[in-house]
């Protein structure tokens, strides 16, 4: 499901359904996309899809909920990696929003990363699943229910290299299940 936010045209990834870390500092950081993972709406987003909003200069909104009258903080470091779309930021405590989202991130009540965007390139594959090529990237939002349940956001802490490796089969797992089909 989609919605229009802001600027006509401009999807979202969220949904009612379903790891961000953050820092003493109120730091965060986590995977707001991750390539190849089909979200709950259909969509998957495809490797260098960000890459031409990134290098436009334009500098990523952190957003609570979506909304663009609540910004909450800065991200710091948005780029592309191997497995995704990759955040770092700093929720600013300094606004009240701010201070409210990092006592509830901190606490483990919210959890999500979330992109708002607009569609430049997509296909749609065999299976009726669209695929995004190329997406302008507008923000980042700290959310209840991504769209993509595997964006997420905790603390720094909370995951150690036992967990790390377990999350990371996991993942492996189901992107093996989805390519033979079995999702």
């Amino acid at each position: 499901m989609w919605e229009t936010i802001g600027a006509p045209g401009l999807e979202t990834k969220f949904c009612r359904v379903s790891g961000v870390t953050v820092g003493d500092d109120a730091t965060v950081e986590g995977y707001a996309s991750l390539f190849g993972t089909v979200d709950q709406g259909g969509d998957a987003v495809l490797p260098g899809a960000f890459a031409a909003s990134l290098k436009s200069g334009r500098r990523i909104k952190m957003l609570w909920q979506h909304d663009p009258l609540q910004p909450i903080g800065v991200w710091d470091d948005v780029r592309e990696d191997d497995r995704g779309l990759w955040v770092r930021g700093r929720i600013l405590t300094d606004v009240a929003r701010g201070r409210e989202a990092a006592a509830l991130v901190a606490a483990g009540a919210i959890d999500g990363l979330s992109i708002g965007y607009r569609t430049r390139r997509a296909e749609r594959d065999g299976k009726g699943r669209r695929l995004l090529a190329e997406v302008e990237l507008w923000e980042v939002s700290i959310v209840t229910f991504p769209m993509l349940s595997q964006a997420r956001v905790g603390t720094k802490e909370a995951e150690g290299p036992e967990e790390t490796t377990l999350r990371e089969l996991a993942e492996a797992l189901q992107e093996a299940r989805r390519l033979m089909g079995r999702d």
